[in-house]
C-alpha cells in the first residue's frame, strides 16, 4: 500500500529542518578550508554536501520519524 505524499507545508518544515544546521554545521567544520577557494566553488561544494546530505540520510529519517508521529496521532484518536 503506498501512502499519499505528505503535504507541502510538512515537507517545506521537513526541508527546513534538515538544510539549515547542515548547512550551518558544514559552514563552521569547512569555513577556513573553504575562504581560500573562489566564492562559486565554495557554493558549488556547501550546496552538493548539503544536499547529498539531506536527500541520502536527514529526509529518510524525518519521513520516517513524521510517518511515526502521524500513526500514533491516528491511534490516539
Amino acid at each position: 500500500m503506498q501512502t499519499a505524499p505528505p503535504p507541502r507545508h510538512h515537507m517545506a518544515l521537513m526541508i527546513w529542518l534538515s538544510v539549515f544546521p547542515t548547512l550551518t554545521v558544514l559552514e563552521l567544520l569547512f569555513h577556513s578550508w573553504l575562504t581560500k577557494l573562489p566564492m562559486v566553488v565554495q557554493t558549488l561544494l556547501l550546496s552538493a554536501a548539503v544536499v547529498l546530505t539531506v536527500v541520502y540520510v536527514l529526509m529518510p529519517r524525518l519521513q520516517k520519524i513524521r510517518g511515526r508521529l502521524l500513526s500514533r496521532e491516528s491511534r490516539g484518536a
